[in-house]
């Protein structure tokens, strides 16, 4: 899946929503399906499938959660659409982990045979971890669209903000001086925390 125009994916989760009943607005879709699907699948790996299983699970949640929006199952009035959406996933990674199970030998296997998943709180607290991760991510994509950053300027942040590469090394490999490496990192981070938070405030709004 492509990432989403920066314009779709600073826009809030309500007005994606609002949008999505629109089946031929595939823009939308994508951009609803950036912001989510890495979530999931971080999430599911997490709970303990493999990348090609959890993979799967972030596709058939995201499937399962568009054809339940459209037939009008989700009511904004009874909780948050992220809420919505992780019970959706859990459900999904339980199923995914049963059938696992059943492929290795248990044709028995029942819900209650299923390895120990953490609980509710847990759950929901990788969910924010990896949300806070998938944010950054995305924050770091929109900069590296961006052709206002120099490239330069962005690569020093990455080297001395991201990497933890001494100053003067960035220095040496960016053809910069160490000021200028320093410049650059507390440029590109004001720039980040701004997109980061106004990514933030893009999904929270969801309700």
């Amino acid at each position: 899946m492509e990432p989403a125009a920066p314009i779709l994916a600073t826009r809030t989760t309500t007005r994606l929503l609002d949008a999505l009943v629109d089946h031929s607005n595939a823009e939308v879709w994508s951009a609803l399906d950036a912001r989510y699907r890495p979530i999931i699948a971080a999430l599911a790996r997490r709970l303990g499938l493999r990348h090609t299983d959890a993979e799967e699970v972030a596709q058939q949640t995201m499937t399962e959660f568009v054809r339940a929006y459209r037939d009008g199952r989700y009511d904004r009035s009874k909780g948050r659409l992220s809420s919505w959406i992780l019970g959706i996933a859990h459900n999904t990674v339980r199923h995914a982990m049963r059938d696992r199970k059943r492929a290795t030998g248990s044709a028995a296997a029942r819900a209650d045979d299923l390895p120990d998943t953490p609980d509710e709180g847990s759950i929901r607290s990788i969910w924010s971890e990896e949300r806070d991760r998938a944010i950054l991510d995305q924050a770091l994509r929109v900069l590296r669209d961006d052709s206002s950053v120099d490239d330069r300027t962005l690569r020093a942040f990455e080297l001395v903000g991201l990497r933890a590469v001494p100053a003067a090394q960035a220095a040496a490999q960016c053809g910069m001086s160490v000021d200028q490496v320093y410049v650059a990192k507390s440029r590109i981070t004001s720039r980040l925390k701004t997109l980061v938070q106004q990514l933030t405030e893009a999904f929270e709004e969801d309700a």
